[in-house]
């Protein structure tokens, strides 16, 4: 007779996190069922394949990985030196997944999550009951799989947030799709190339992802005459808007502001400060007007960029009894250590099961997704995430309890609340993230440096201010 015991960990999501938690349970004797939508391993990180980290390799590794990969002959690559996406993909996640073997379905797209006979109103027997997980394969057709719980690693990437401040879609947005896109575009590629190159562009955003997009299209400026961004802040600028620069213990992702930074400086891009968009409008030649909430109209801009941040997917979660943070949309005991509207510059404290649990025991929400609305994620945090996940569900209280990471500074500051308020005094010095008038601006001069790029686990809209 098959007890709940003996059925599988599911792992939603065969990304950095997932793949790491299936590393773990491996390592502890567990099964792992690893369901991940995508046609590959680390689809979503593939998807910026073309975007270089702003961490090294010795930190975009999992300890519980490497053990697991050792026997294969894998060759861990120089500790020091900064991944592209695609290297992380190639490099680590593909031969990560490659040894999981059969405990990776791809194309395995995730439906709902519920308990076996419960929907999320019914408390009777309850916790005794598996996990029931429904998912679609790739000829459409339908399956469920049994769970002793379940780890959702699935990441935020396929739910950007959208161009209006509202945190709804700006008027005429999604009729403006074709011009639109929600990625940091990748340059190298003719076709994407030539559809920046000698135009006027919106980059609106103000994290790494606005900072690498800024940057890459003052390259291509250099090359094509006639290239220019209009970076729309809803914010103003300050002496933090463009992160840590030399006090970031992560150097490149310091480097990456201060790139985004002589992008203004030597007048690749202007600043349009104080700006909340809420409706884009076409021009007769199909050019976009962008239209803010204080009645501005800018002039017409070929393409938009639009770098806001993302959001989780809740919705085949409905039927679990999820603890979320009413405005993160984190779990309750973890949203006030990645808050921005209460946590500054520093460190975000290590967290683990604890923090990561729920009112519906035994589903944990890992890595990108568990951050919520929150920015600035680093894979260091979800690999001491799903280290800790996986103890717990183990039985080993100890080693789940226990914190084995020390996170570098971060060099930059939590930026909504009041940081987003038009109206905080410009002198107050005790916030990082002063706001000055609304205004078109140039920076004063700076000290360019070489382009890095941006966040691990999955490009960030976030950071200091972040829109």
């Amino acid at each position: 007779m098959t007890t709940t015991a003996d059925l599988p960990v599911v792992v939603i999501g065969a990304g950095p996190a997932g793949l790491a938690a299936a590393a773990h349970l491996v390592g502890r004797g567990i099964n792992p069922l690893v369901l991940e939508t995508g046609p590959a391993a680390a689809a979503a990180v593939r998807d910026w394949s073309h975007v270089r980290l702003f961490s090294t390799w010795g930190e975009v590794t999992d300890p519980a990985a490497e053990k697991l990969l050792a026997p294969t002959g894998w060759t861990r690559p120089d500790p020091a030196t900064y991944p592209t996406g695609g290297d992380w993909a190639e490099q680590y996640l593909q031969p990560l997944a490659d040894v999981l073997g059969e405990c990776v379905r791809l194309s395995a797209t995730v439906t709902g999550v519920s308990r076996t006979g419960r929907d999320r109103i019914v408390d009777a027997d309850r916790e005794s009951q598996p996990f029931v997980i429904h998912f679609t394969t790739a000829d459409g057709s339908e399956e469920r799989v049994f769970a002793r719980a379940v780890i959702d690693a699935s990441g935020t990437w396929t739910t950007p947030s959208p161009a209006g401040a509202s945190g709804l879609p700006a008027l005429g947005e999604k009729t403006a799709t074709d011009r639109i896109t929600y990625r940091v575009p990748d340059l190298k590629d003719p076709a994407v190339r030539a559809r920046y190159a000698g135009k006027r562009t919106a980059v609106i955003g103000s994290g790494a992802s606005a900072f690498t997009a800024l940057a890459t299209l003052a390259d291509l400026a250099k090359d094509e005459p006639g290239t220019h961004a209009v970076w729309i802040l809803r914010r103003g600028i300050s002496g933090s808007t463009f992160g840590g620069g030399t006090a970031d213990q992560l150097p490149a992702r310091g480097a990456l502001g201060l790139a985004a930074k002589a992008a203004v400086d030597n007048g690749h891009a202007d600043a349009v400060t104080g700006f909340r968009t809420e409706a884009i409008e076409r021009t007769d030649d199909g050019r976009l007007i962008l239209t803010g909430e204080d009645g501005r109209r800018l002039d017409p801009v070929d393409e938009a960029i639009v770098l806001t941040g993302f959001r989780p997917d809740l919705s085949f979660l409905s039927e679990i009894r999820l603890g979320l943070d009413e405005r993160l949309q984190a779990p309750t005991d973890l949203a006030p250590l990645i808050d921005p509207n209460q946590h500054s510059c520093g460190t975000v404290y290590p967290h683990g099961h604890r923090e990561l649990s729920h009112p519906e025991p035994g589903i944990y929400l890992v890595g990108m997704k568990s951050y919520g609305r929150a920015p600035t994620f680093l894979a260091m945090t979800g690999y001491e995430q799903v280290r800790s996940v996986t103890a717990a569900i183990a039985g080993d209280a100890e080693s789940a309890d226990r914190v084995e990471l020390t996170l570098p500074e971060t060099g930059v500051c939590g930026g909504a609340g009041l940081f987003d308020d038009p109206a905080t005094d410009q002198a107050d010095a005790r916030g990082c993230c002063t706001t000055p008038a609304p205004a078109l601006v140039q920076i004063g001069i700076a000290t360019p440096l070489p382009i890095a790029a941006t966040a691990d686990e999955e490009p960030s809209s976030g950071g200091c201010c972040g829109a």
